[in-house]
């Protein structure tokens, strides 16, 4: 709890903010107690010296709209009503590092040079001429390849080859150094998630409820069935080797499943709107995209299967961490990355 006064010389009521990070757009909620609200067009909420658009205000309670802000980073956030203004509590806003894509899961850094690769996926059968981006370090987005019809994830192998799933085309791609794109396995359905393991094998999720097998020569076998997905299935691999599956579905109550190396299906947690692509960090929590008791954005899990919303976000779809700590988030148009100090696993 961070104490603040309102006026110049009485002590206030304590403000507490929830998420204490997100993205533009993203709602927060900031608990209050003797917020003057008597002249509602009056009372402002800042972050740094932007005003956020406020939803909900009340003595108690204000929801409002996180603003963009061209650097991102670290702002103070600020409650205004005429005669009290609170001292500031911080909050971690996303930077915008690319836009005009249209990401369906988690990007994916290269582990090689640190550099950022997302897709342009489109609606179904739609040949785009540019569907695969690179952003480097330094910000710098980069058209890379326009080979392959709706790519939806991208992972990388432990020797550093890049491979791409078709969704529509039900096939991986492996893609070579001078950036062409080879079938590397083909009729895995609506091929959508992949992620391998520690020992090299890769695992792809096919959206009507096949989880897939696929050895280093591109040999598959089915090894789990879910229940289908409405648009993708994205998957992750955690504590103790499991593989970790999320699939939306047409109810607000979905579930996170957990298949150990035997295929055994369990529920890791059951409750969320619409859960999309997960990550790990080294802690063991799992972060994902999703809805958790109606508010949306990064909810992190822990090993416990605490939930917690941790970053406010609207329409997003995936997640990646990077290896100085920074959590870069996908919507379903834009790209943003997080200076939380947060470091993922390897795996995943």
């Amino acid at each position: 709890m961070r104490q603040v006064y309102f006026g110049m010389s009485s002590p206030g009521p304590t403000i507490r903010i929830t998420p204490k990070s997100g993205i533009a757009g993203g709602e927060v909620t900031i608990e209050c107690d003797g917020f003057d609200t008597g002249n509602p067009a009056r009372c402002v909420v800042w972050f740094g010296t932007e005003r956020a658009h406020i939803v909900a205000l009340g003595p108690r309670r204000v929801v409002a709209l996180v603003p963009e802000l061209k650097q991102g980073g670290s702002a103070e956030v600020i409650l205004e009503s005429p005669g009290q203004r609170s001292p500031p509590a911080t909050f971690v806003i996303g930077k915008r590092i690319a836009e005009d894509l249209h990401p369906v899961t988690n990007p994916a850094f290269d582990p090689e040079d640190g550099a950022l690769f997302v897709t342009r996926s489109g609606s179904r059968g739609e040949q785009l001429p540019v569907s695969l981006f690179r952003i480097e370090l330094n910000g710098e987005v980069s058209e890379f390849s326009g080979d392959i019809t709706n790519p939806t994830a991208i992972a990388f192998d432990e020797a550093g080859q890049m491979f791409v799933t078709s969704r529509v085309e039900g096939t991986v791609y492996r893609v070579n150094p001078s950036r062409e794109a080879v079938a590397f396995v083909r009729n895995l359905g609506i091929a959508t998630g992949m992620a391998f393991d520690s020992a090299g094998t890769m695992y792809v999720g096919d959206r009507t409820g096949t989880i897939y097998k696929v050895n280093a020569i591109g040999e598959e076998k089915a090894w789990v069935h879910l229940e289908p997905s409405v648009s993708a299935y994205h998957l992750a691999f955690g504590p103790e080797h499991a593989l970790y599956v999320t699939g939306p579905s047409v109810t607000s109550f979905d579930s996170i499943y957990r298949i150990d190396q035997q295929g055994e299906v369990g529920v890791f947690y059951k409750g969320l709107g619409r859960p999309q692509g997960l990550a790990f960090d080294d802690r063991g929590n799992l972060y994902l995209a999703a809805a958790l008791k109606g508010r949306r954005g990064i909810v992190r899990i822990s090993s416990e299967g605490d939930a917690e919303l941790f970053a406010a976000g609207m329409n997003l779809v995936g997640l990646v961490f990077s290896s100085r700590g920074d959590l870069v988030v996908a919507s379903n148009d834009s790209v943003y990355s997080l200076s939380l100090g947060i470091n993922g696993t390897l795996l995943g």
